[in-house]
């Protein structure tokens, strides 16, 4: 039957049925409610990983002092298992690289005051051809509760080796529903605190949309690299869905790339800010044996952290101009350049430039929509850690290199200077009370 040929009775209980959104709030299930912190082995040793190496890298997380700032879990990614099951159906850690087991090296972990993570996927196998979880996750000792046993506190779960359609039966929805209801019926059975579910999904099928009332992040991209093009090319498509960070659900960004590849300081520095201000997770990749101070300046500000694990306000900032693309332009190469958020102690600003040179960056205030008209508001840059007096109506930061970055606190610091003048910052609609318009 078409929409033509339907009756009016039938229109009518057609068009009554009641609407059911695919989700208006993020699981709060206890746990995640910040974006997570830590370390993830992918992109600094991709499969070359082992129990020795997880654990000196997680005894340099305590020992450079990133622990202290936030960097708790330490995440084993793919790669760990052996290729075969074992002849119950359990996933086998590798015997040559973890000898010892999980159970000790997640013992370890957690003695200096970490967290664990371990790495599956959705699929009949990993996207490095190992086990997958598809089909158990809801065996009798289901995969989750093996993760759980082994000592583990988070789940990384990815989207590769995807059964036939026929056989699958589910979208991608139901995909990642399987190893939800694995990791939630466990809780509930054990009474213990369920597994931080990241869902490695990519951005398809707009997981932003949906994949908050299954888990605590979901990945928006295809992955990153070390390189400025991926970087720019990330924050411009997460420009346009950061309505979806709050509270218990957070767009994941992929892993940093801060201290790899051929990225200037600057780079490494909007790497940063983007990520941390836009509430993605914060997951080092980089060796931490040969790390430089220049990158642990960038992995370790404070003041750009504090932003990320804000506990009063869970939501990103927000591009409010394109700057040298007209608002709303979707530009891999050319992010949009100016945003601004809420945080606890005032409106947050970054200025990012997108240019290949330095430039000039030039701002109204009021432009945001967290500043208030007929105020000046005291300016401290969060990467040079100063005070840049106080700001009436406008704002200039001169000299932005190349992919840099300027990121501000405005605090109100009371009413502006009586007369200012022109009498509306904006002039759209500006009209004395005796209706006379000022052009």
């Amino acid at each position: 039957m078409t929409f033509l040929t339907l009756s009016f009775a039938a229109l009518l209980a057609y068009i009554s049925l009641p609407f059911k959104p695919i989700a208006t709030v993020a699981l709060n299930n206890g746990i995640g409610k910040l974006p997570f912190m830590g370390y993830n082995t992918w992109n600094a040793y991709h499969c070359d990983i082992d129990e020795d190496l997880i654990l000196q890298t997680a005894q340099l997380m305590k020992s450079l002092g990133l622990a202290d700032l936030g960097y708790e879990h330490m995440n084993i990614d793919d790669c760990w298992a052996e290729k075969n099951r074992s002849v119950s159906g359990d996933l086998v850690a590798n015997a040559t690289r973890f000898p010892s087991g999980f159970n000790n090296l997640t013992s370890q972990i957690h003695d200096l005051g970490l967290k664990a993570g371990i790495y599956s996927d959705s699929g009949w196998f990993t996207c490095q051809l190992y086990p997958g979880s598809y089909l158990n996750e809801a065996r009798r000792v289901c995969y989750a509760e093996q993760f759980r046993n082994w000592g583990f506190d988070l789940l990384k779960y990815d989207n590769c080796a995807v059964p036939f359609d026929e056989i699958i039966n589910l979208g991608m929805i139901g995909k990642y529903t399987r190893m939800a209801d694995a990791i939630a019926n466990l809780s509930a059975t054990t009474g213990e605190p369920p597994l931080l579910y990241s869902l490695c999904q990519w951005g398809r099928e707009q997981p932003w949309l949906w994949a908050r009332k299954l888990g605590q992040t979901w990945r928006t991209t295809d992955d990153i690299d070390a390189d400025w093009e991926h970087l720019a090319s990330i924050i411009n498509q997460n420009s346009f869905i950061t309505w979806a960070s709050d509270f218990h659900g957070h767009n994941d960004m992929d892993i940093l790339e801060v201290g790899n590849g051929n990225l200037t300081f600057d780079e490494a520095k909007s790497h940063f800010t983007a990520w941390s201000l836009m509430k993605s997770p914060l997951l080092i990749g980089t060796d931490l044996t040969a790390v430089t101070n220049e990158t642990l300046e960038v992995l370790m500000n404070p003041e750009i952290i504090a932003i990320n694990q804000d506990p009063v306000v869970g939501t990103s900032i927000s591009p409010f101009r394109w700057g040298i693309n007209p608002d709303w332009t979707f530009n891999a190469t050319h992010p949009a350049q100016y945003w601004s958020g809420e945080s606890q102690n005032g409106t947050i600003f970054m200025l990012l430039n997108v240019l290949d040179e330095s430039a000039d960056m030039f701002f109204n205030l009021t432009e945001s929509p967290w500043i208030n008209a007929g105020r000046q508001y005291s300016v401290r840059d969060l990467w040079t850690h100063t005070n840049n007096g106080t700001a009436v109506r406008n704002f200039t930061a001169n000299a932005v290199p190349a992919h840099g970055v300027v990121v501000l606190l405005a605090q109100d610091a009371g009413p502006e200077p009586a007369g200012t003048q022109p009498p509306c910052a904006r002039p759209e609609w500006c009209i004395d009370q005796n209706g006379t318009l000022v052009q």
